[in-house]
């Protein structure tokens, strides 16, 4: 069959301007940056019917539909696609040239609608057993202990996957899906690497499954929560990337939260994805969740399509900070304005909603700081405004924040809120933004302080994380992994240091079989964090499939150490005067979880303590070592 190239239909569509083909068929009338008018799709007396120029787009409010101009003219004249094409090729003088579809194309074409099948009817399926089976009542247990019934997990087809593999695979046998498509859609493994004939074994065992879906809901992935604590994996296993899952493109929860962020203009980025949940559940119906450890180019623009701000609503903590700011350096350039939502400390919006509820919460968000405001102020908390060197630290900071925006009036005024803060000149500030623009390589990180140069410190990296970080630098393996343990890299940022460094390897994911790659990513960085990275000792020599074991350790290993920081934390917590009895009742309780854990765990990690990058030397190769360890 015929098909119309992609760049034609792009070339026709940056001919069309919507403004002027609606207009065209229909009255239309300016409404500040936008155009309104009677929705030709419905009887209505009020326009609900809204053209965005600068989306080139339509929406109704009154009966849903919207799209591009090619949907438009579909769903005005009832025509098909390739047929309202044509008819927009010719108002803009643009001539066709169809292609035949490759026997290549048709096979992908319909590869990728069997994924979407597969994945759907999975959903279906892990939806039933979390329902209806007797073996998961303690994955609803669990649902419960978070403040959520059946109707959340039916809204958010939340399912249970058996811990009996064969459950799954009889069902899939069933359905006629083969171990391919299972093995390819993510829900399997080949026990050998490149082995069909090994077999398959399942990725999700004994886990509460959560559907990962488009912007139009399909559900494309899913992200497993572990039941029963085990340290040697992690928290969440999300699905591996395949070819209808890229998760640099995703949202959760943009499906359902698009509606709500095209009326308020205004997008709430949360961190995770039950704090996503549970503001949809109690009526912040804008929050989405990236997926992984890092926000990406691609998220931003995807955010641009339907917002024109974006609430940063991540934890409070310095580790919340970093991730806020490395999110502001992708948001900037699209031209969104971003705003910090500030949670108080040890809370995330699913531990504030269900403690203070949805009218606390909504004044948080009402209340969120300008970003450059959050910035200085904490600052200003940290003692950084009362000296000189700290001063000049931060301007260099912000000059760097300042040039990733794009849009040069809100420079100006944000420009002028931080020389004020900083008792500094606007110019001097506007001439620092220049420079970083010139050298978009380097890290604005050396700067004059009266004649002489600051120069930052390394990074400070716990031991397993700098092991960590030098894993996934090696291992392909490894980086996919590892940066499927959100949350267990979460909650390690609160005990360990590095983590951040380590997240912005993971979510960048530079080739590690490409050295010109790996260098590439490493001259990118900060300057502290390129200063910790080249004072570790060379990387271990990792044979194939060792990475993946690698970070395995490596993550259990780390999650030991932070049972035996919270530990120490606890016991000390303890010991402290004045103690409620609530508090603490609290406390034995916390105490008594993490000693069972800790059981689990055995022997403290080798690489426990905290020492200068420099110090990093392992007497025998990292595998080596975890490989006796094991032993």
């Amino acid at each position: 069959m015929a098909q119309i190239p992609k760049e034609t239909i792009e070339q026709i569509l940056a001919a069309t301007d919507i403004v002027d083909l609606i207009g065209s068929y229909i009255p239309i009338k300016r409404a500040g940056t936008q155009y309104k008018a009677n929705c030709p799709f419905h009887h209505e007396k009020t326009p609900s019917f809204t053209i965005s120029p600068t989306r080139q787009s339509f929406k109704c409010f009154g009966c849903g539909k919207g799209g591009s101009a090619i949907g438009f003219v579909m769903e005005h004249e009832g025509l098909q696609f390739v047929d309202a094409v044509r008819k927009l090729a010719g108002r803009a003088g643009i001539v066709i040239r169809e292609e035949a579809e490759t026997a290549e194309q048709v096979s992908e074409r319909r590869s990728k609608g069997r994924l979407l099948d597969l994945h759907r009817e999975a959903a279906a399926f892990f939806h039933e057993r979390l329902m209806t089976d007797a073996a998961a009542q303690h994955a609803r247990d669990y649902l419960k202990g978070r403040g959520f019934g059946a109707e959340m997990a039916k809204r958010w087809t939340v399912g249970w996957m058996p811990e009996n593999p064969r459950v799954f695979l009889d069902w899939a046998r069933e359905r006629k899906f083969t171990g391919r498509e299972l093995v390819t859609a993510g829900l399997a493994g080949l026990k050998e690497e490149g082995n069909p004939r090994s077999g398959v074994f399942v990725r999700f065992r004994d886990r509460l499954m959560f559907s990962i879906r488009n912007e139009v809901g399909d559900v494309i992935a899913f992200s497993g929560r572990q039941l029963k604590e085990d340290s040697n994996t992690g928290k969440y296993i999300n699905s591996p990337e395949t070819p209808i899952y890229r998760k640099s493109n995703v949202l959760f929860a943009l499906d359902r939260a698009k509606k709500a962020i095209l009326q308020e203009k205004t997008v709430l980025l949360c961190e995770g994805q039950i704090d996503a949940i549970s503001c949809h559940e109690l009526g912040v119906e804008n929050a989405v969740a990236p997926l992984g450890t890092a926000f990406t180019q691609q998220q931003a623009r995807l955010i641009k399509r339907y917002a024109s701000q974006v609430l940063m609503c991540y934890d409070a903590d310095r580790a919340g900070m970093a991730s806020t700011e490395r999110a502001f350096r992708e948001l900037a350039p699209e031209g969104l304005v971003v705003r910090v939502v500030e949670m108080p400390a040890g809370d995330d919006p699913d531990t504030y909603l269900k403690a203070n509820g949805i009218e606390a919460f909504r004044e948080l968000m009402a209340n969120a700081r300008d970003f450059f405001d959050f910035k200085l102020e904490r600052a200003k908390l940290a003692g950084l405004l009362e000296t000189s060197s700290g001063k000049t630290a931060l301007a260099n900071d912000c000059a760097e924040l300042l040039a990733a925006m794009s849009d040069p009036v809100a420079v100006d005024q944000q420009v002028n809120v931080v020389a004020t803060r900083l008792q500094t000149s606007a110019s001097s500030l506007r001439d620092a933004i220049v420079r970083v623009r010139k050298q978009p390589k380097r890290s604005f990180k050396e700067v004059a302080d009266e004649g002489a140069k600051v120069v930052r410190e390394p990074t400070e990296l716990h031991r397993t994380v700098a092991f960590l970080c030098q894993v996934a630098l090696a291992s392909a393996q490894a980086q996919h992994y590892l940066g499927e343990q959100f949350e267990t890299m979460h909650e390690a940022k609160r005990w360990v240091s590095g983590i951040t460094l380590l997240e912005r390897i993971l979510g960048v994911a530079p080739d590690p079989a490409s050295p010109t790659a790996v260098n590439a990513f490493l001259s990118s960085l900060p300057e502290a964090d390129q200063l910790a990275l080249g004072r570790l000792a060379e990387g271990p020599d990792l044979a194939e499939g060792d990475g993946l074991h690698a970070a395995e350790m490596g993550l259990a290993a780390l999650s030991a150490t932070v049972l035996h920081r919270r530990d120490a934390a606890v016991k000390a917590a303890l010991k402290e005067p004045g103690l409620t009895v609530e508090r603490m009742k609290d406390l034995l309780e916390e105490a008594k979880e993490i000693s069972s854990l800790l059981r689990g765990v055995g022997q403290r990690s080798e690489f426990d303590d905290d020492l200068p990058p420099s110090t990093f030397k392992p007497k025998q190769p990292a595998w080596k070592r975890w490989d006796d360890k094991k032993k």
